[in-house]
């Protein structure tokens, strides 16, 4: 997300307004995991042109299909609304990275034809990736084979959702820990890039500490892949996400320890407002 009135003051400006905060955000960080199309559905054609005003070349969204046709229609039937989502979004099609397809956690194996009658007809010109939660597709077994077999097949990402950190304590009486625990599949992470693109999603917890221990793998495996050619994609959350931006540069710090050519991730405007004062 890029539009959270929580980094006022800190990510943002304190006095910044909603009509600045891409722009802002975009000058700071090179990605964003778009999560109002999932909610939402298919953005209105004047936001698209602003989006594309507001972003650099360099940066990209990567916005997910709406729920509206992975969970309530589970992909069946979907293929005109389809191609409108991907024809709104066609003022910024060269700033897309992959399109995320988040299915529910009952979407099983017996929906995977429906899943792969999307990817045949997907456009080779925007990456997708695909998440899964169903428990059957994290036991190593039959369904997750033929999944990434599919995924392959297609030159498809498939979203590495990683919630160790979030359920690695019990929340006792942290009221954001406990939320986010609801609200999150616990399932086992499975570390794998099924084309060019991995998205990691990483689900952080309250401590740092915790955060880093368990991110410092991570740092050698995004390392590896930037060196075979690829392109990784890292979002960070926390179970509020009101220090979503601080974990995301603390764990960039830590990535540039393995690559020292990586960029350093710039001040953030409200981090230097406070500094004036």
């Amino acid at each position: 997300m890029w539009a959270n009135a929580d980094w006022r003051g800190s990510l943002y400006p304190a006095h910044d307004t909603p009509e600045t905060r891409l722009g802002d955000y975009a000058s700071l960080f090179s990605a964003v995991e778009g999560n109002t199309t999932f909610y939402s559905g298919a953005p209105r054609e004047e936001t698209v042109a602003t989006w594309a005003r507001q972003a650099p070349a360099g940066f990209r969204f990567c916005f997910k299909l709406p729920a509206a046709l992975t969970h309530e229609r589970r992909l069946r039937d979907v293929e005109a609304d389809v191609d409108h989502f991907l024809l709104r979004l066609a003022p910024l099609q060269d700033r897309l990275g992959p399109i995320m397809v988040q299915l529910p956690r009952d979407f099983d194996s017996e929906g995977l034809p429906q899943l792969e009658r999307l990817l045949e007809r997907w456009p080779e010109s925007i990456p997708c990736a695909v998440e899964v939660r169903h428990s059957e597709f994290f036991h190593k077994g039959s369904a997750e084979m033929a999944l990434n077999r599919l995924l392959i097949s297609y030159g498809v990402d498939r979203v590495m959702l990683d919630v160790r950190p979030l359920f690695s304590t019990p929340a006792n009486s942290d009221s954001r820990l406990s939320k986010a625990q609801s609200e999150k599949p616990k399932r086992p992470l499975h570390v794998l890039s099924t084309a060019d693109r991995p998205v990691i999603r990483f689900i952080g917890h309250v401590d740092n500490a915790i955060n880093e221990h368990y991110f410092r793998p991570w740092s050698e495996r995004i390392n590896l892949w930037i060196k075979q050619g690829k392109t990784p994609f890292l979002f960070v959350h926390t179970p509020d996400n009101r220090h979503a931006p601080q974990l995301a540069r603390c764990l960039h710090e830590q990535l540039r320890q393995h690559d020292p050519a990586l960029p350093e991730l710039p001040r953030f405007p409200g981090d230097v407002q406070a500094a004036l004062f």
